[in-house]
């Protein structure tokens, strides 16, 4: 195989600094949210909404991306989400209140969406056969390694400095990227006959928007008030709408033909229980380990790194044996083993003890994540024909951030307004149930075959 030309390397430089972008914003906010909270107030739901505000807009128009860029061109999408993303970021670091804050974070979501999918288009137009499929792997090693610095340097300027410089963490490779596009000097891309499906967009951005204000707000409001349950019935109702939509549009965004595919409509659906739980563990376990377990930002954000470091050393020995044996095995035993790894959580005690009482878990956790995310991204776009498996790629995306929308979302219902020990220990149970439910879902959905089927 050739080396890559400079054009390519350039390319490739670009894709990975503008998804990484994203990537460490995901992993600082969870270790910021109690000193956002100790100087903006709000309590648990603005903890909740600053996480959510992102995922709504992120999850609702990450599929228009792709058709954003088709109809645009990849680079000026791209300029424009590296753009968007960080004046948002400054606007978030200058946040004078919570409401302010939220909005800002809703609009940094919007950004977000155009930056992941035109990413991966660069890197998959520039880069053929071999030489994509090794473009691809150095851009998710790289991506990872947000998962790796993202908490502890989130922890280390709330420490030692402010929350809002979390926020401005990204500014620097924005800017570096942004010079990048100028050297790189490509002509942009469109594709003729391209159309945007705003209408599916809005239906979507509705649906998730009025389901998630129900969900958090009733803490304040109660599910008899009509603003929460006349939101979520809006949110169902859009919901409808939005596959109905996708049916009868000429250009859908969500080309629902490919839930026909049983590996990819059984996989997304234990994308669903997955994600939910780990989005949901993620935040509860850096919320708990400060507000409950007294510990500092810095550390809460150590916390997670055995996790980070198990997955980036199996990774790959994995994703080769689950190409030899079959994506079933590891995507039922997987989540298996996070279920257990949650439950130890309910060793958890007022005489707080993280060798003892947290650290199995996040070793446990660790192993689990990793048997399971690289077979489940195999099972899932290898049941696609490779023609289609960018808009494949693009909605198991968005499954899974939307998964983790709705997980963050049941926080205050399952916990009931308090994130106490009790409420923790409930989390651990609701959680490790999600897991248990996406091994059965793998077990009895999941097929080793690659042949491409479309049997319910």
């Amino acid at each position: 195989m050739p080396p890559p030309s400079r054009a390519q390397r350039l390319v490739l430089l670009i894709a990975i600094l503008a998804s990484f972008v994203s990537f460490l914003d995901g992993t600082v906010v969870n270790v910021a949210l109690p000193a956002i909270r100790r100087e903006l107030g709000g309590g648990l739901i603005t903890q909740q909404w600053v996480v959510d505000a992102y995922l709504i807009t992120l999850g609702a128009l990450i599929l228009v991306a792709g058709s954003l860029s088709d109809v645009f061109g990849r680079i000026v999408i791209l300029r424009v989400g590296l753009i968007g993303f960080g004046l948002t970021s400054i606007a978030i670091a200058a946040a004078p209140d919570p409401l302010f804050l939220v909005i800002a974070r809703g609009l940094q979501g919007i950004a977000g969406a155009l930056l992941v999918p035109s990413s991966l288009a660069l890197i998959t137009s520039n880069f053929r056969g071999p030489a994509q499929a090794r473009a691809i792997g150095i851009w998710t090693a790289s991506t990872t390694a947000a998962m790796l610095v993202g908490p502890v340097m989130g922890g280390l300027f709330v420490d030692y400095s402010s929350w809002r410089f979390v926020f401005l963490i990204n500014v620097v490779p924005i800017a570096v990227t942004l010079w990048l596009l100028v050297v790189l000097r490509q002509r942009d891309v469109r594709q003729p006959g391209a159309t945007i499906d705003w209408a599916g967009a809005v239906l979507c951005t509705v649906g998730l928007g009025g389901t998630v204000f129900a969900l958090i707000e009733q803490q304040n409001l109660g599910w008899s008030n009509p603003a929460i349950w006349g939101t979520l019935t809006l949110g169902i109702l859009a919901l409808i709408g939005f596959v109905v939509r996708q049916a009868t549009a000429k250009q859908p965004m969500l080309p629902l033909s490919l839930f026909k595919v049983r590996n990819f409509w059984s996989g997304n659906i234990a994308t669903i229980f997955i994600y939910g739980a780990l989005s949901l563990n993620g935040l509860v376990v850096a919320l708990y380990l400060q507000q409950g377990a007294g510990l500092s930002a810095t550390l809460a954000g150590l916390a997670s790194l055995p996790t980070t470091l198990i997955m980036m050393a199996l990774s790959s020995p994995i994703g080769t044996l689950s190409g030899k044996w079959g994506p079933r095995l590891f995507m039922t035993v997987g989540p298996a083993i996070m279920a257990v790894g949650y439950l130890l959580l309910l060793t958890v005690t007022p005489e707080f003890n993280y060798w003892t009482q947290v650290l199995p878990s996040v070793v446990l956790t660790g192993f689990g994540l990793v048997i399971t995310v690289a077979p489940l991204t195999s099972a899932i776009l290898g049941s696609i024909e490779p023609a289609r498996s960018g808009i494949a790629s693009a909605v198991n995306n968005a499954v899974a951030r939307i998964a983790g929308l709705i997980g963050v979302a049941l926080l205050g219902v399952v916990v009931g307004g308090v994130l106490d020990l009790e409420g923790f220990h409930r989390i651990a149970i609701f959680t490790a149930a999600l897991m248990a439910a996406g091994a059965l879902v793998s077990l009895l959905g999941i097929r080793n075959s690659a042949v491409l089927d479309s049997e319910g």
